[in-house]
């Protein structure tokens, strides 16, 4: 994390400790906010000009009478098809380090040079492991703003149109339910659901560029 934002690992951990001192903390804060304000990359722009170029991710609940079940998924922003989606019964870094190998694993041919992917400021998102696994990948992270939702709200739109389309209708009762009428949906979602913006379904957009 220091060396994504810039800082020295002593400066951060004096930071850390000193919180309770403010007016000496000041001028390394300052560097630090500096420094996250840079990872805020696509700013809003959900514009993309070419496939895998500008990837979304998130991770949603999904109520079940077994449990909660967590949805990771990668929503790629040229055509708004789901990339990849990983589900959990806990909601670990190591389930999105895992939806980002699979999406990585089944595009890896077809990835942009500048491949951005968003995410909220959550903690699996802000961990070490996600950004050594994004810069592998030769991935540039972005991030939202704190406590501006609609810097993710691609991501969120999905979460909302496969919730009020699939899981609230079909109200799965176990994890094995849920993992079929997410599969299921997200099949229908990429190759069949026709897009008002667009007048056809994501794939069809994605096949043809």
């Amino acid at each position: 994390m220091c060396k994504f934002f810039g800082v020295s690992r002593s400066g951060c951990y004096a930071f850390v400790h000193r919180l309770g001192r403010p007016e000496q903390d000041a001028a390394l804060a300052e560097v630090i906010a500096k420094q996250r304000e840079r990872s805020f990359r696509m700013n809003r722009d959900f514009h993309a000009s070419k496939p895998n170029s500008k990837w979304v991710t998130d991770i949603s609940y999904i109520h079940t009478r077994q449990g909660v079940l967590y949805l990771s998924m990668i929503r790629d922003l040229y055509d708004n098809s789901i990339v990849a989606c990983k589900t959990g019964t806990e909601q670990t870094v190591n389930l999105v380090l895992d939806n980002i190998r699979l999406a990585m694993k089944q595009e890896k041919e077809k990835v942009a040079v500048e491949l951005q992917l968003h995410s909220d400021q959550g903690a699996q998102y802000a961990s070490q492991a996600y950004f050594e696994l994004t810069q592998t990948y030769g991935i540039t992270p972005s991030m939202s703003r704190r406590g501006n939702p609609y810097d993710n709200a691609m991501a969120e739109n999905f979460f909302s149109i496969l919730k009020t389309e699939c899981i609230y209708r079909h109200k799965p009762a176990t994890f094995s339910q849920a993992n079929e009428l997410i599969d299921c949906y997200i099949y229908f979602y990429n190759h069949e659901r026709i897009q008002l913006k667009t007048g056809e379904a994501p794939l069809a957009r994605r096949l043809s560029a």
